[in-house]
């Protein structure tokens, strides 16, 4: 009977409770008078890095792989295959990516007709030379697997000299099946000595597989170097198509150009003729890196999108000389050693650049040049008060890891920095709230790890160093843009916009954060050869930085799947309101804004799809898009669709 008795009680309970768990009220209280901190606008940055086709492929406008020979033209086409069995393509053509592992240029005129020439160079070690035999037969080379539209214009160059006599030298732009589908340019007075040739073509037909021929007939050898292929529509060597999308991102700040690629990399190859800059083997990740892309050419694309250079400098095999010498380069007067280089490359007045990443994830062992912390520690202390030299405007940003390794660096080296940075990635999980949740609640949970560091280290409170977030985004497979070209999905825009909530919330400590990256490898942009769209993660940052408001207030919250950030506007004119429902259904609420009235319509902007895998794609590139939308309040209560991010303005109106 006392067991029947216990029973009954228990079953009341949990009838109660869930009676009671029926009844409450989703809300979300915005408590409009708690502001905190201001919203640093650098939390919009964005970082692109030498890896994949980010640059090469991306944002450069180049069309020629290993333009400048980096492997010999042996005929082989072993460097096309696919790279390390990965099932990948580009989008648009549904061929496998590749990652050029040998050349990609062909022989026209069987094998014997080409050699690689390594004395005295045009450019790097060796330029590719044709030996004529005074037939009537071409010999030549080719470069297949370029991507041209009908009615285009393609410019470009190359570099001749020969040995003996040349009769026929042409430039050749070939589409389609046909012999006759082709474009002509002679090549004419070609010499004993270097000379640059332009030619310009118009496509005759829209092709994947279109091929750029350099042939010849007559007697001796010519030395081909330095090849070049752009649309003409090439804006100082980058693409319109990208940059207009750039553009609309409007990051603030572009951190570059690494990444694990500057640990290895020589900022004396990118400067100087673009022509002769060494082509080298990208020494962290695969593929060539062409130099065509140096410190000249990412500071004009900083003017270009109007944004603010960040540099990256190259503390892993590098050494204290060779990294003031860059600081100088690109800082220092006309009338300093490196300002005379800078000068004599075209740009005279020095650039303003204030934010420096003093090396990159120093603390993995994969990075190159990888130390003890006890060491690293020392060496970047030196390093800043090296840099502090020639340049005191100088702000840095140390290498930081939550862990040790962070607060290491905090304890001993917290007059040597301005920000230290942290870096997160996160992994695909089946469930929708929990693969958004992952990036908001890493971001929570950075957040307290230097809270505690604050705590912990004497005087580092007052210190008041920030985080520089210069690494975070969503990575998985597959990769379908190339090296590490990852498609994002609905889920994932859901993901970041819960991350930009926690960095709001949490804006006395977040200074900067560079979304990692911004086209093909992990980027907000795709571009395949010819078409160039946003990501869904790339609409939501949009969203946010065109709209969201820079006065954060708290928000109280009880909705299951749900988070809301709120901010004033500058001039506190209106609230605004971002929520992100992760669930699959939709959902209600009861908002409460103190000292406002919510008004029967809020009017704002959403991305939203009942498909939480949904992705853009080049012919639908709206799939995930930014619509307006007026929502309809009733007594307060606010309704929102499944998989959804919308943000609506509460104008300032006293209660």
């Amino acid at each position: 009977m006392r067991y029947l008795s216990v029973s009954f009680l228990g079953v009341l309970s949990i009838a109660v409770l869930f009676s009671l768990s029926c009844c409450a009220q989703s809300t979300v209280h915005v408590r409009a008078e708690a502001e905190g901190e201001p919203i640093s606008p650098y939390v919009y940055g964005q970082f692109i890095e030498h890896l994949g086709r980010c640059i090469y492929g991306g944002i450069w406008a180049e069309m020629l792989e290993d333009r400048k020979f980096l492997y010999p033209v042996d005929g082989s086409r072993e460097g096309w295959g696919m790279h390390r069995g990965q099932e990948n393509s580009w989008e648009g053509d549904g061929k496998p990516y590749e990652i050029l592992e040998a050349s990609p240029w062909q022989i026209m005129g069987g094998q014997e007709a080409v050699f690689m020439n390594k004395e005295a160079p045009f450019c790097g070690e060796q330029d590719c030379a044709v030996k004529l035999d005074n037939s009537e037969d071409w010999r030549g080379i080719y470069h297949p697997r370029l991507a041209v539209e009908k009615g285009k214009d393609y410019e470009g160059y190359v570099y001749l000299r020969c040995e003996g006599e040349v009769k026929e030298a042409q430039a050749v732009l070939q589409w389609g099946s046909e012999s006759t589908q082709e474009a002509v340019v002679a090549l004419q007075d070609i010499n004993d000595s270097f000379k640059q040739l332009a030619f310009q073509f118009t496509a005759g037909e829209a092709d994947d597989d279109a091929r750029l021929a350099f042939r010849f007939t007559g007697e001796g050898r010519v030395f081909i170097a330095s090849p070049s292929l752009m649309p003409t529509d090439q804006v100082e060597g980058f693409r319109p198509d990208v940059l207009t999308l750039m553009r609309e991102l409007d990051a603030p700040i572009y951190r570059w150009p690494g990444g694990n690629f500057v640990s290895g990399y020589d900022w004396r190859d990118g400067v100087g003729d673009r022509d002769k800059r060494p082509p080298r083997k990208n020494p962290a990740w695969t593929g060539v890196e062409h130099n065509d892309v140096g410190i000249h050419e990412f500071m004009r694309l900083c003017e270009l999108i109007h944004t603010e250079p960040f540099v990256a400098l190259n503390t892993g095999l590098s050494d204290i000389e060779s990294i003031v010498e860059e600081v100088t380069y690109i800082t220092g007067a006309a009338d300093t050693e490196e300002g005379k280089k800078r000068a004599a490359n075209g740009r005279t007045e020095p650039w303003k650049v204030v934010w420096w990443a003093v090396g990159n994830e120093m603390y993995g062992e994969w990075q190159l040049g990888h130390m003890p912390l006890e060491d690293y520690v020392k060496k970047h202390n030196a390093l800043v008060e090296a840099i502090r030299v020639v340049s005191p405007e100088a702000k840095c940003v140390a290498v930081g890891n939550a862990g040790p390794w962070s607060e290491t660096m905090l304890t001993n080296c917290s007059e040597h920095m301005e920000l230290i940075s942290e870096h997160l990635y996160w992994q695909h999980i089946n469930n929708v709230v929990h693969h958004s949740w992952k990036a908001m609640n890493d971001v929570e949970r950075l957040a307290s790890d230097h809270r505690r560091y604050r705590e912990k280290i004497p005087g580092l409170e007052d210190k008041d160093i920030r985080i520089a977030l210069d690494e975070w985004n969503y990575w998985y497979g597959p990769n379908k843009y190339g090296e590490l070209g990852v498609r994002y999905l609905m889920r994932d825009a859901l993901g970041c916009a819960g991350a930009l909530h926690a960095m709001f919330r949490n804006s006395d400590l977040f200074y900067m954060a560079n979304y990692a990256q911004t086209v093909n490898v992990l980027g907000a942009i795709k571009a395949s050869k010819t078409r160039a769209f946003m990501e869904s993660t790339g609409k939501a940052l949009v969203l946010y930085r065109k709209y969201f408001g820079t006065l954060p207030v708290t928000v109280q919250q009880n909705v299951s799947g749900v988070d809301v950030a709120a901010a004033w506007t500058t001039d506190h004119s209106a609230l605004t309101l971002a929520v992100v429902n992760a669930n699959g259904k939709p959902v209600s609420f009861q908002l409460e804004v103190d000292g406002l009235e919510v008004p029967e319509s809020l009017h704002g902007w959403q991305i939203q799809n009942d498909d939480p895998d949904m992705v853009n794609e080049a012919d639908t590139p709206d799939s995930v898009s930014i619509k307006d939308v007026v929502l309809e309040v009733s007594k307060n209560t606010v309704n929102l669709p499944p998989y959804s991010i919308t943000l609506v303005r509460i104008p300032k109106s006293e209660r």
